[in-house]
């Protein structure tokens, strides 16, 4: 009788990303999205930003099919659950008060980046192979060999989680709000989709950034220079540093991704009476724009809006991209034309009295989340071709 399918398939873990072949990984992933991009981890572990130290142990996994590298997946141990936005604080909470030890875990994810894409880079043939079961089994050996507690896939997107779904799943559902480009030419023409109300009250937050003397300057990859560059982390540390925080990334990270990977890399700055007072980061993938840092030293009406909002819209019009990603959270964007879109997570926990309790929390916080989305999309403000 032939062996199961599975018994073809194996799965190490790489402490360093150099241990795994660039062009394996560049095979395996593409180059299009900016967060999968060998130079990405690979900024992060040279700048000590994914290190045992701050918590993130880089332990990528490679997959491989009768002893062939058939795939990979950015991976960490885990001793604590910072930086990740799907937030298991209270899992963690709970195991603690029955004197039981959740970290270190095992996470398949980008990290400090919410955004949705590939996370089992696997090759066609691997994947046509594997079945969701099996992906969770070997997922669940792998984590016990480690010494993790658990295992989670953050914001996979709609390929992966075909794989993962199965009906022993641990599946969390969360909501973001996205732009879409429905063919704009220009600012002016998304704002006229919109309801007359919420095209002046956008039109007044921009005009109150001109009346308060504000101008925005934009830059691109290794046209960005040095003093920007060093402006923007500055604004960027103080996004932390006013909630009592380290900064997540190191000055030498995006230095490395200007000179590493410049096609992807956008910085808009605000200026004011020839000063810059704000700036945000922006990375380009294929058909995305992915609005990810921003700070400012010093509050201005609408600045935040204005910097992060209104000035990325600009830019994917202006880069004719489909989508802009601005981040994770804010219902505000909800009345500046950003739509609802459900992300997803999927666990493994090897404690069984707690996988019992988390199933039951993850099958009522989706309820209570796909009344928010429903809620959400019928507050949009596009008009409804009424004239409005």
């Amino acid at each position: 009788m032939p062996e199961p399918a599975v018994s073809n398939i194996t799965i190490e873990a790489c402490h360093s990303l150099s241990d795994i072949p660039r062009e394996t990984w560049d095979r395996l992933a593409g180059t299009d999205n900016p967060f999968l991009r060998y130079e990405f981890f690979e900024a992060l572990e040279t700048s000590r930003c994914t290190s045992e130290e701050t918590g993130w142990k880089p332990c990528h996994l490679v997959f491989r099919l009768k002893g062939e590298i058939a795939g990979v997946a950015p991976a960490y141990l885990k001793s604590h659950s910072m930086g990740e936005y799907v937030f298991d604080w209270a899992w963690a909470d709970a195991y603690r008060r029955y004197g039981l030890d959740y970290y270190p875990k095992l996470l398949i994810a980008i990290p400090f980046t919410p955004s949705q894409g590939p996370r089992l880079l696997l090759d066609p043939r691997l994947r046509d192979t594997l079945d969701a079961l099996q992906a969770h089994d070997l997922l669940d050996t792998l984590a016990a060999r480690l010494g993790a507690h658990s295992w989670h896939i953050l914001f996979p997107n709609t390929e992966d989680q075909q794989l993962l779904n199965h009906d022993k799943q641990l599946h969390r559902i969360g909501c973001q709000f996205h732009w879409r480009n429905r063919g704009y030419g220009c600012f002016e023409d998304f704002l006229g989709e919109l309801t007359s109300r919420k095209r002046k009250s956008i039109r007044k937050e921009r005009r109150q950034i001109s009346e308060q003397s504000i101008s925005f300057r934009r830059f691109h990859g290794r046209e960005i220079p040095g003093h920007v560059l060093a402006a923007f982390y500055v604004f960027y540390q103080a996004t932390y540093l006013k909630r009592g925080q380290r900064p997540y990334l190191t000055q030498q990270f995006f230095e490395q991704l200007r000179e590493k990977m410049p096609d992807h890399l956008h910085v808009i700055m605000a200026v004011k009476d020839g000063e810059m007072i704000a700036g945000a980061l922006f990375l380009k993938g294929k058909d995305t724009l992915y609005g990810r840092y921003w700070g400012c030293l010093e509050e201005y009406n609408h600045l935040h809006f204005e910097t992060c909002y209104y000035q990325g819209i600009e830019l994917a019009i202006e880069l004719e991209l489909q989508t802009f990603d601005a981040g994770a959270q804010g219902e505000h964007k909800l009345v500046r034309g950003f739509e609802p879109e459900l992300t997803h997570s999927w666990h493994g926990v090897a404690h069984s009295g707690f996988r019992e309790a988390i199933a039951e929390f993850t099958q009522e916080e989706a309820e209570q989340v796909l009344a928010y989305f429903d809620d959400a999309k019928t507050a949009l403000p596009f008009r409804q071709n009424d004239g409005a």
